[in-house]
């Protein structure tokens, strides 16, 4: 039988880090912008640490108590981790999923977190079940006990039973073009380049047995420019998560989390999307088709159309030229190629294809569908 597995650093001797044992990763690591910000939150921090310990001792409790604990699967949590960790105060604990969960679903920019207890010395819960449901680790969510917890990449609803053991509560992020709850459901970053949105509004709200829910705590925004790419957007997402981030954390050491569970804002859904809506369809108009190639390049599955029998993933293309007389050519048609870039016609304008992947070289003439 499978069994879901915890990381766990060594109680003594060196810890990585330079940290001496299990205790010494909670004491201040570093100056931060010239004041001593990781100390503060992480003294008050502290404090609750041991009030909550001292209260486990007397009501008899057993289990180990993780006060802060992140949630996630991909290499954005794991940037995540590493600020929160060297910033604003210890990270108790990561959950993440097993290797083994990946031939299941589908993870894009998925990267194994273990390497976590030996750079930091934090114990590392990898699940069996991305929905948190197996035996193992309902177990563990029920023996331990647990503070605040924060998901960065952890793209599946969080199951009420281990919401319910965070005291505070686990956090998440979420946005869209609009204010929650427009714009619940998946993909949200992919969609809103997709759709050709200007702006981006990123929540950081509690979660609830539903699904993106208007529980705020803050929110912050940003541009998305004709020149950005998904991954460039992930760069402005972290960005800004690591200051929504110390905002909550720095509230939950002074004891005073604020949510904002009233919006006069209407909803609105985005779908799932797989790898199969990637499809590119030379009908549409230039920018939605640059707009798909954009939102769904790396690290995801990419833009993607077929020369004949051969399948042609698009990770890189631009608008090229609308006023060019191509109307010999056909929609889709390769109508030169230049230091090993496509000029593609499209239905109002051209294509130029700077970067793409193909079980053959493709050449003038050539017809993309």
């Amino acid at each position: 039988m499978r069994r879901a597995r915890l990381h766990t650093p060594a109680v003594s001797g060196r810890m990585p880090g330079g940290r001496k044992n299990l205790a010494d990763r909670h004491r201040p690591l570093r100056v931060v912008a010239g004041f001593h910000f990781w100390g503060e939150v992480e003294g008050k921090i502290e404090a609750v640490r041991e009030k909550r310990r001292l209260r486990c001792e007397w009501e008899g409790e057993t289990g180990m108590d993780y006060k802060v604990v992140i949630f996630g699967v991909k290499d954005t949590t794991g940037e995540i981790v590493s600020f929160v960790q060297e910033n604003i105060c210890a990270v108790d604990l990561v959950v993440t999923i097993h290797p083994d969960v990946l031939s299941g679903n589908e993870v894009s920019g998925y990267q194994g977190l273990g390497y976590l207890t030996e750079r930091f010395g934090i114990p590392v819960f990898e699940t069996r079940s991305y929905g948190l449901k197996d035996e193992d680790t309902v177990r563990f969510f029920e023996e331990n006990t647990f503070e605040i917890g924060i998901s960065m990449g952890w793209q599946r609803l969080i199951p009420q039973g281990v919401l319910d053991r965070f005291r505070y509560g686990i956090f998440g992020f979420h946005g869209s073009c609009g204010y929650l709850p427009f714009g619940r459901g998946r993909s949200p970053l992919n969609w809103s380049v997709i759709n050709g949105d200007t702006r981006f509004v990123l929540n950081l709200f509690q979660y609830d047995a539903d699904p993106d829910s208007p529980n705020v705590f803050a929110n912050e925004m940003f541009s998305i420019n004709a020149h950005d790419t998904i991954r460039t957007l992930q760069y402005k997402n972290i960005l800004v998560s690591k200051r929504l981030i110390r905002r909550l954390l720095k509230a939950y050491g002074d004891g005073n989390i604020v949510i904002r569970r009233e919006s006069k804002d209407f909803g609105g859904w985005y779908n799932k999307r797989t790898a199969a809506d990637g499809k590119i369809d030379f009908h549409g108009r230039t920018r939605d088709i640059y707009n798909l190639v954009r939102g769904v390049s790396r690290p995801f599955p990419g833009a993607f159309c077929f020369c004949g029998e051969e399948r042609v993933t698009v990770w890189s293309a631009h608008p090229f030229d609308e006023m060019l007389d191509f109307s010999g050519y056909a929609p889709g048609e390769v109508v030169d190629m230049i230091d090993g870039k496509l000029i593609v016609r499209t239905v109002d304008g051209s294509l130029l294809i700077e970067e793409y992947e193909c079980g053959r070289k493709l050449c003038a003439g050539d017809r993309l569908e």
